[in-house]
């Protein structure tokens, strides 16, 4: 088994730490503890704790399209794919016990005290909102009548309502919900 790099290391155990605890709550020298590196370490690889923050959310965000596209890869028809996403969002739920939205997460901790955070954040789930109307423009194609901006944002909203109501109830009957509220939609 190949070796973790120190870096790598410090962003695993930085995201496992905030994704767990909050950033406010993640102090620098649990960090260096748990990453089990001296302190000039860290700060040969981050320049700060905020450094580091914007590491963990692009490493979330590539992680999260990746594994996005990963699930849409094989499937041609848009209300598959459309289905496939609300999966995808269950599977990251069931698999994190339940703990929400990395970026939900994050700006509701930091709120607008960090204008970073808020942008990058806004521009993730903007991202998720055109991979939705991508979909959704290709299968109402042969509709032209179907406002394309209403239904995506009604999707949006229901997979994202889903994940925090999951986040609450500890399950995700919400997704099988929305699955069906979405096949409606495009009918």
């Amino acid at each position: 088994m190949k070796k973790e790099k120190v870096h790598d290391r410090i962003l695993r155990v930085a995201s496992e730490l905030f994704y767990k605890q909050g950033f406010n709550s993640t102090g620098i020298n649990q960090i260096i503890a748990e990453a089990d590196i001296a302190i000039g370490s860290l700060y040969n690889h981050f320049s700060s704790k905020n450094d580091l923050l914007h590491a963990y959310l692009i490493k979330e965000e590539n992680n999260w399209l990746e594994g996005l596209e990963k699930s849409l890869v094989n499937i041609a028809e848009p209300s598959k794919k459309l289905s496939s996403i609300v999966d995808y969002r269950k599977k990251l739920q069931q698999s994190s016990k339940f703990a929400g939205c990395h970026f939900i997460k994050i700006v509701s901790e930091m709120g607008e005290g960090n204008p970073v955070v808020s942008a990058f954040v806004k521009s993730h789930k903007e991202k998720q909102r055109e991979i939705i109307y991508t979909i959704v423009k290709e299968g109402v194609a042969s509709n032209p009548s179907m406002n394309i901006d209403l239904i995506t944002d009604q999707i949006f909203l229901l997979i994202e309502g889903a994940v925090v109501t999951s986040t609450i109830s500890k399950n995700n009957d919400s997704f099988d919900h929305v699955k069906k509220i979405v096949q409606g939609l495009l009918s």
